[in-house]
């Protein structure tokens, strides 16, 4: 029987760099998607992950279980941190998208960046890196750097260019005294070709989050 996999959205443009993934990682798994953009605008607008969005999220997992799935994927940062409250009452694995990316942070480096764009994602972000790092038994530090004005120019005013220059500068910056660099954003996936010249490693969370569903559903390695 095929697995089914239900990956839980805020942001409308994310399937497709999605599908790209579940091609390359999960070719015998079927995607489904459940989208609702209010919950990242409401979190933006609160700055944090409100009870409501919590309330949505559980809602939209359990309609995800119901739909036989296998397990549920969070998509987005911001509100990583309903998948704690919500997964002890599924009888599905509920992971989020970015542990891992967080996860090898912490074996590559003691001084992490968090970079964010969305004000919203600053601190889920850089806890769980701090999580993963008492998980370890590591002693870590966290650089918390928001891009200011880089999500409104993306998302607002469609100005792309301004939203990498933005980033990469905080990058850079964020370079030269941290170890290791996190993209804390999904959105932030495509500037990796820009980013050649960081001499530190710098991870996103797309590639090893869509990954890491081989293991969690018991699929055997892919060939090659």
């Amino acid at each position: 029987m095929t697995k089914k996999v239900a990956i839980i959205h805020t942001f409308l443009y994310s399937v497709e760099d999605f599908k790209v993934l579940f091609k390359k990682f999960l070719p015998e798994v079927e995607m489904i998607n459940i989208i609702d953009d209010s919950l990242l605008a409401e979190s933006l607008a609160n700055k944090k992950r409100t009870e409501g969005v919590t309330q949505r999220m559980a809602l939209y997992a359990f309609s995800a279980q119901s739909m036989g799935v296998d397990a549920i994927l969070n998509q987005c940062s911001s509100v990583a941190g309903a998948v704690d409250l919500i997964q002890p009452m599924l009888k599905i694995p509920y992971v989020k998208v970015d542990q891992p990316m967080a996860e090898q942070a912490v074996r590559l480096g003691s001084k992490i960046a968090v970079i964010a764009t969305a004000i919203s994602t600053v601190e889920p972000s850089s806890q769980l890196v701090e999580a993963m790092g008492r998980k370890a038994g590591k002693d870590v530090t966290v650089e918390r750097c928001f891009c200011e004005g880089a999500y409104d120019a993306l998302l607002k005013t469609g100005d792309q260019a301004k939203h990498n220059e933005i980033v990469i500068n905080t990058i850079n910056k964020a370079a030269e005294t941290n170890d290791v660099i996190v993209l804390a954003q999904g959105s932030m996936y495509k500037l990796l070709p820009l980013l050649t010249d960081v001499k530190k490693p710098v991870l996103t969370s797309l590639e090893s989050g869509v990954a890491q569903l081989r293991g969690v559903l018991g699929l055997p390695p892919l060939a090659g």
